[in-house]
């Protein structure tokens, strides 16, 4: 598998009271196609997979594989504390989506790079006719090991290791992996606040969050730097940087950006704890002032 474009990281939508609201998903992932999306990788940081039950993990994915369009690829993050239950997710998802992905196990810290191998083995046995992708985000998982060390060895030990989901800002690293055996493994970009920057590096694909609001901002900073319009591709970027600071200053970026798919007509709902759930007044409030930073026309529809 070599996925291309840009992947939504989803969020997990939710009714008032965060029970799962599953009825929506159809609806979701028509607005992600719509805005040219490939895909969604499902039940990650985005989806606040660490404040979900096992049973609301699968019931989510059971979702999403029965309500997507046979053209829209479907990644299932199954990385969990316990390599027992991160099993069982891969089992119960392996005729459901496209891939699977698992980040380092985040309590209990990998501090080798033969432990994480060993990890991301027994995950990817699982499911061995699905590609697996290591999901490499040490500042929260905390395994912070060199990605190309880890290629090096999961490409020889685990046969269907298909790349990362690489969010990190360490685009050396990055370059790397992409650059290992001729570029024989799908290195997604997952910094969506350096996406410019790995355009140079020969990058096709890409995985985060604010690819659910603002899919059409970056297919033109793509098309700008393709173009040789260095400084439009730059002062998208700006924009899109502004868009992450803005809702994080308003009480934490992950709760108050999945409120605001609300005003893209996509209900995700509340967040759960800890992160902050705002009211819909506040949203008309940051709305003005994504509007003054000049957002409004890339926003997803």
């Amino acid at each position: 598998m070599n996925i291309k474009n840009l992947v939504a990281a989803t969020y997990t939508p939710m009714h008032k009271d965060t029970s799962l609201n599953l009825d929506i998903i159809k609806t979701y992932g028509d607005f992600l196609k719509r805005n040219k999306v490939s895909g969604a990788f499902i039940n990650g940081t985005t989806g606040d997979f660490a404040s979900l039950t096992i049973q609301e993990r699968k019931l989510i994915v059971e979702a999403w594989s029965a309500n997507r369009a046979d053209d829209f690829l479907l990644i299932n993050h199954v990385g969990h504390t316990s390599l027992k239950v991160a099993m069982d997710l891969t089992s119960h998802s392996a005729d459901k989506v496209d891939a699977i992905g698992a980040l380092a196990p985040f309590y209990f810290k990998v501090n080798s790079v033969d432990k994480l191998v060993e990890y991301c083995k027994n995950i990817a046995s699982c499911a061995p006719g699905l590609p697996f992708y290591y999901y490499h985000i040490p500042d929260l998982s905390g395994a912070q090991i060199k990605m190309i060390d880890f290629v090096k060895i999961a490409s020889k030990q685990i046969p269907n290791f298909a790349g990362l989901k690489f969010t990190k800002n360490d685009l050396i690293d990055y370059k790397y992996c992409f650059d290992y055996d001729s570029n024989k493994y799908n290195i997604l970009f997952g910094v969506d606040e350096m996406f410019i920057a790995s355009l140079p590096l020969g990058t096709k694909g890409w995985v985060g969050s604010t690819y659910n609001h603002l899919a059409p901002l970056y297919y033109k900073v793509k098309e700008a730097f393709e173009n040789d319009d260095y400084q439009m591709a730059a002062d998208l970027q700006t924009k899109a940087m502004l868009f992450v600071d803005t809702l994080n200053n308003k009480g934490g970026y992950n709760g108050v950006a999945k409120g605001f798919m609300k005003t893209l007509g996509i209900d995700c709902g509340p967040s759960r704890f800890p992160h902050t759930t705002l009211k819909d007044g506040d949203y008309v409030e940051i709305t003005k002032e994504l509007d003054a930073i000049g957002l409004t026309p890339y926003f997803g529809k």
